[in-house]
Protein backbone atom coordinates (compact mmCIF):
# COMPACT_ATOMS: atom_id res chain seq x y z
CA UNK A 1 0.00 0.00 0.00
CA UNK A 2 1.35 3.62 -0.69
CA UNK A 3 1.71 6.07 1.76
CA UNK A 4 -0.51 9.29 2.15
CA UNK A 5 2.41 11.64 0.62
CA UNK A 6 5.27 11.75 -2.65
CA UNK A 7 7.97 13.65 -3.16
CA UNK A 8 7.85 16.16 -6.42
CA UNK A 9 11.26 16.45 -7.99
CA UNK A 10 12.33 19.11 -10.33
CA UNK A 11 15.17 20.94 -11.32
CA UNK A 12 15.79 24.73 -11.90
CA UNK A 13 18.82 26.55 -14.05
CA UNK A 14 19.26 29.13 -11.01
CA UNK A 15 19.42 28.89 -7.00
CA UNK A 16 16.98 32.21 -7.33
CA UNK A 17 13.99 30.40 -9.60
CA UNK A 18 14.22 27.38 -7.32
CA UNK A 19 13.50 29.40 -4.47
CA UNK A 20 10.95 31.46 -5.81
CA UNK A 21 8.90 28.84 -7.12
CA UNK A 22 9.20 26.64 -3.70
CA UNK A 23 7.69 29.53 -2.48
CA UNK A 24 5.13 29.68 -4.70
CA UNK A 25 4.03 26.09 -4.50
CA UNK A 26 3.99 26.00 -0.48
CA UNK A 27 2.18 29.59 -0.09
CA UNK A 28 -0.33 27.96 -2.18
CA UNK A 29 -0.49 25.24 0.23
CA UNK A 30 0.47 22.57 -2.72
CA UNK A 31 3.43 21.28 -0.89
CA UNK A 32 4.63 21.02 2.54
CA UNK A 33 8.06 22.07 2.44
CA UNK A 34 10.61 22.07 0.05
CA UNK A 35 14.83 21.20 -0.41
CA UNK A 36 16.99 22.76 -2.62
CA UNK A 37 20.26 21.54 -3.48
CA UNK A 38 22.86 22.34 -5.89
CA UNK A 39 24.30 19.51 -8.51
CA UNK A 40 25.88 19.19 -11.87
CA UNK A 41 23.68 17.96 -14.41
CA UNK A 42 25.39 16.08 -17.55
CA UNK A 43 22.43 15.69 -20.14
CA UNK A 44 21.68 14.99 -23.90
CA UNK A 45 19.48 17.87 -25.22
CA UNK A 46 18.66 19.24 -28.98
CA UNK A 47 21.74 16.39 -30.21
CA UNK A 48 23.90 17.94 -27.35
CA UNK A 49 26.08 17.09 -24.20
CA UNK A 50 25.07 19.52 -21.98
CA UNK A 51 26.90 20.21 -18.84
CA UNK A 52 25.28 22.79 -16.28
CA UNK A 53 24.56 23.92 -12.41
CA UNK A 54 21.21 22.81 -11.27
CA UNK A 55 19.11 23.01 -7.92
CA UNK A 56 17.11 20.36 -7.49
CA UNK A 57 13.50 20.73 -5.71
CA UNK A 58 12.27 18.53 -3.88
CA UNK A 59 8.61 19.28 -2.54
CA UNK A 60 6.75 16.82 -0.04
CA UNK A 61 3.13 16.34 -0.53
CA UNK A 62 -0.05 14.43 -0.38
CA UNK A 63 -1.01 12.17 -2.66
CA UNK A 64 -4.32 13.74 -3.11
CA UNK A 65 -2.65 17.21 -4.27
CA UNK A 66 0.25 15.85 -6.65
CA UNK A 67 -1.58 16.56 -9.43
CA UNK A 68 -2.99 20.15 -8.84
CA UNK A 69 0.94 20.64 -7.50
CA UNK A 70 2.48 19.33 -11.21
CA UNK A 71 0.12 21.27 -13.02
CA UNK A 72 1.14 24.74 -11.31
CA UNK A 73 4.91 23.21 -11.25
CA UNK A 74 4.34 22.90 -15.05
CA UNK A 75 2.89 26.18 -15.41
CA UNK A 76 5.28 27.95 -13.47
CA UNK A 77 8.48 26.42 -14.44
CA UNK A 78 11.07 28.17 -17.23
CA UNK A 79 12.37 25.11 -18.56
CA UNK A 80 10.55 23.50 -22.44
CA UNK A 81 10.72 20.42 -20.83
CA UNK A 82 11.15 20.65 -17.12
CA UNK A 83 11.91 17.42 -14.95
CA UNK A 84 9.10 16.42 -13.13
CA UNK A 85 9.21 13.11 -11.41
CA UNK A 86 6.66 12.02 -8.87
CA UNK A 87 8.50 9.72 -5.90
CA UNK A 88 6.41 7.61 -4.23
CA UNK A 89 6.75 7.35 0.10
CA UNK A 90 6.24 3.53 0.99
CA UNK A 91 6.70 4.26 4.94
CA UNK A 92 7.21 7.61 7.39
CA UNK A 93 6.20 8.37 10.86
CA UNK A 94 2.61 8.95 11.03
CA UNK A 95 3.47 12.47 12.89
CA UNK A 96 5.50 13.42 9.76
CA UNK A 97 3.08 12.08 7.43
CA UNK A 98 0.07 14.29 9.48
CA UNK A 99 2.08 17.26 9.26
CA UNK A 100 2.55 17.11 5.55
CA UNK A 101 -1.02 16.41 5.13
CA UNK A 102 -2.34 19.64 7.70
CA UNK A 103 -0.09 22.06 5.60
CA UNK A 104 -1.25 21.19 2.31
CA UNK A 105 -4.86 20.85 2.98
CA UNK A 106 -5.92 23.69 1.53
Amino acid sequence: MNGPIVIVQTTFGSENEAEAAAGQLIDARLAACAQISALSSIYRWQGAVQTEKEWRVDLKTTVARKEDLKKALAALHPYEEPEILVIEVNDTSDGYAAWVISETDG
